[in-house]
């Protein structure tokens, strides 16, 4: 199996949408995996990702399937301290890489830096319902593996968030937060192809076969921002 992540085009976040630039790197991205075989599109249920799905959706005539688990993470204070930045995971990140901190923090509860951000919840939340989500595609959770209950040639599409997809990401590879989250900044509609090729039985170790492909929005204009 391939799981093909894409982050959402340029957003309106107040309004949840796609701005037009989002609606141009939607159709950017959707002529970018206009060939590729692809059996099921899936989406966080946050607008700006369903829309984007949706332009991937139309040559494949295909439903976009939509998951509350991969929804984009928060953060800020959870008993009301000040964090730096309002703790905003990346310019949390930027900050200890400043300060020469390692970024391999593989337990956000224990980190000086995390253990009273919010976003912990989220982190665990997403990583928890990815690999309800793999259960349900044949791949079982064992230790930093998974099992491949049954063979699976799918190529799945899921199309979400900076944040979320680094969570996903982490938990697929049983890397830190942290760094999947500083090191695969991924730009607007920006594809990560996943490869989970195993038979019936085997234990899967994940492999990157692309990161951050962002190549198809070249010269469609937009500030860059990621984490959300």
């Amino acid at each position: 199996m391939k799981i093909i992540f894409v982050r959402h085009g340029h957003p309106d976040y107040r309004k949840d949408c796609l701005t037009e630039i989002g609606h141009l790197h939607g159709n950017a991205v959707a002529e970018r995996l206009r060939y590729e075989r692809i059996d099921r599109i899936c989406s966080s249920s946050c607008g700006r990702a369903r829309e984007t799905a949706e332009h991937i959706a139309v040559y494949h005539d295909l439903p976009v399937e939509t998951f509350d688990f991969i929804r984009e993470i928060s953060w800020g204070s959870i008993d009301g301290t000040p964090l730096f930045k309002n703790g905003h995971p990346w310019f949390t990140i930027d900050d200890m890489i400043a300060n020469g901190e390692s970024i391999r923090i593989s337990e956000l509860e224990k980190s000086e830096r995390f253990s009273n951000n919010k976003v912990i919840y989220d982190v665990q939340k997403i990583g928890d319902g990815f690999d309800e989500w793999l259960l349900d595609l044949g791949y079982k959770r064992e230790g930093t593996y998974y099992r491949a209950l049954r063979k699976n040639d799918m190529n799945v599409v899921m199309v979400s968030h900076g944040g979320a997809s680094s969570a996903a990401i982490a938990r697929l590879f049983s890397l830190p937060f942290p760094f999947v989250a500083a090191t695969v900044r991924a730009d607007y509609t920006a594809v990560t192809v996943v490869s989970m090729d195993a038979e019936e039985g085997q234990l899967v170790q994940p492999s990157f076969d692309l990161v951050n492909d962002s190549k198809h929005i070249q010269g469609i204009e937009a500030e860059k921002y990621f984490g959300n």
